[in-house]
């Protein structure tokens, strides 16, 4: 196991300036010369405004990142996302839109009335508008802008994903922000809520080759029952126009509880099905409603644990929008990130990244704890739930006889499915990979190929206590792991990029940013490995520090 007492770590959470423009970085390998585009990467950049700090891992201003490979020559650029949060921040000269963990105080020179923005403040103190709700048909985020005056933030920290012939950096609620992956500049905010019903959408949609964008967010069903919709923007199209004008539902799930919609993060797609897990992670409506109104609270504090419900999984046909009668449950996890979904002889394989238990991971991300002394790191995470990654083995054909019978006959796992006499399928996993506080988070795979499809290898990256400290190569199958690491070194989420000729799934480079605080003048530097065997390749070396990075995407020339 390896140890961080330095606390180097510390450094991915510090505040940078951006560039005005692009720098050299220092190459030392060889770069491939077939590597020829841009790796984008988000992130939070400022952690705090003046003397205000932020307190979440998930509450910095967003900072894009990019790394330009041109001939073997690499240049490193980074812009600050022009959010309304950010903008709104430098303007006033603190924190102005509450953030996931961290509450925006009023403006203490402006009274109770002209807080509310837009329309007029005693509209909004009283209710809503009628042009306004028809707008934005059961909009539970706009509901409570309107109600209550509520700003619901934009800072797109989180990944970066195209849309036709355009680019957008998010978060988790309604608001988009189209950038420019060139220069990146910030052209615009765009609010999913007026194209489409839902009250927020992850930051992991599922791309198809086509250039079909799907994705999740809750919205209101039903008599005002919360559920989940699923959202398809289809590819651009001859005439040119902006596909997200054509988004449309193309299917509901329905909650497990009406008030209460469970925190989704990512989902799984195949060719023909969408696989959305539930988990007991809940949010609570009526804490969110009041909330908002108590002075200082903030996104975290709507959550709550369902400490009964374990997990339920479902199930819908992707062309059809029609969801399977098989009600799949399991024991309670946290999910963050699927791995990768196929489907094989009857069986849908769902490979995820769990954290074990029904208590909120986020709850141990808040920068106080990121921050802390190692031994006082190693102590908080202990107490967390652990990460294992799963395999999970879904039969889509039921038949009643076979009640009490394990359902997988699938030869290569050990994952089972076993329906009860209620009609409930209940879900073993098998493990895919597991050590004592050690996550393999972060999944990538050769998504272009591979994506929905059955697949061999997963690149992760490594989190010892939650620091990033190594990146892993996973073989799903055999369980096989290759390892890249280093001391004192804390790389970021690893991108595959395959060979333009590839004959096999890991024919490419792994890239991922590293930053090595201890380690002489350079501190941060983009790493190049050979997917392979994870043995470097190359780096390119920067004179800046680069802080922590969630997501991101290799655009190609």
């Amino acid at each position: 196991r390896v140890e961080h007492p330095a606390g180097g770590y510390k450094k991915l959470f510090e505040t940078v300036e951006e560039l005005s423009s692009p720098v050299t970085a220092h190459v030392t390998g060889w770069i491939p010369t077939w590597l020829r585009g841009s790796l984008l990467r988000c992130g939070p950049g400022l952690f705090e405004v003046g003397t205000e700090p932020f307190y979440h891992l998930f509450d910095g201003q967003a900072l894009l990142h990019k790394f330009d490979f041109k001939e073997g020559h690499v240049t490193y650029h980074r812009r600050f996302v022009r959010t309304d949060a950010y903008v709104r921040a430098m303007t006033e000269k603190r924190i102005v839109i509450t953030e996931f963990g961290t509450y925006a105080y009023p403006d203490p020179c402006k009274n109770i009335f002209s807080r509310y923005r837009g329309a007029s403040a005693s509209k909004k103190l009283l209710g809503f508008s009628r042009k306004a709700l028809t707008a934005c048909p059961f909009s539970l985020l706009r509901f409570f802008s309107y109600f209550k005056g509520v700003e619901v933030t934009d800072n797109a920290l989180v990944n970066v994903y195209p849309v036709g012939e355009d680019y957008y950096a998010c978060t988790e609620t309604n608001f988009i922000t189209k950038i420019n992956p060139d220069t990146l500049e910030t052209i615009k905010q765009v609010d999913l809520c007026k194209y489409v019903s839902v009250n927020g959408a992850t930051a992991h949609p599922h791309v198809e080759t086509d250039g079909t964008v799907y994705n999740i967010g809750n919205c209101f069903g039903k008599n005002f029952s919360l559920a989940y919709n699923i959202i398809r923007i289809p590819p651009l199209q001859a005439d040119k126009e902006d596909p997200i004008n054509k988004s449309e539902v193309v299917v509901q799930f329905p909650c497990s509880d009406r008030f209460k919609p469970s925190y989704v993060h990512s989902f799984g797609l195949t060719s023909n099905y969408i696989v959305f897990v539930e988990t007991p992670v809940k949010i609570n409506l009526l804490k969110f409603l009041s909330s908002w109104s108590l002075w200082g609270a903030n996104y975290m504090d709507c959550f709550e644990s369902n400490e009964t419900m374990g997990v339920w999984l479902h199930v819908a046909e992707k062309k059809k929008g029609r969801l399977l009668n098989i009600k799949y449950r399991t024991s309670a996890f946290n999910l963050f990130h699927h791995i990768n979904t196929y489907e094989d002889n009857g069986f849908l394989i769902v490979d995820l990244c769990t954290w074990k238990g029904f208590e909120f991971v986020y709850n141990y991300l808040y920068l106080a704890n990121l921050r802390a002394n190692w031994d006082e790191v190693k102590r908080q995470a202990e107490k967390a739930p652990q990460p294992e990654a799963r395999r999970y083995v879904l039969p889509l054909n039921i038949d009643k006889g076979d009640t009490g019978k394990n359902l997988v006959t699938l030869p290569y796992t050990t994952a089972t499915a076993t329906l009860r006499s209620d009609e409930t399928i209940w879900l073993e996993p098998e493990v895919i990979f597991s050590g004592p506080r050690h996550a393999f988070e972060f999944p990538q795979i050769n998504y272009k190929k591979y994506g929905g499809k059955p697949y061999t290898y997963t690149y992760g990256l490594g989190l010892n206590h939650f620091v990033p400290d190594r990146l892993c190569k996973l073989n799903v199958k055999t369980k096989e792991t290759w390892v890249w690491q280093e001391p004192d070194s804390y790389p970021s989420e690893p991108i595959f990029v395959s060979h333009p000729d590839a004959l096999e799934e890991d024919d490419g480079v792994v890239l991922s940013i590293v930053i090595s605080p201890g380690a002489g003048p350079k501190p941060a530097y983009l790493l190049i490995l050979n997917a392979k065997d994870m043995s470097e390749v190359a780096r390119a070396e920067v004179e800046v520090n680069i802080p922590v990075t969630f997501h991101g995407l290799f655009k190609r020339a």
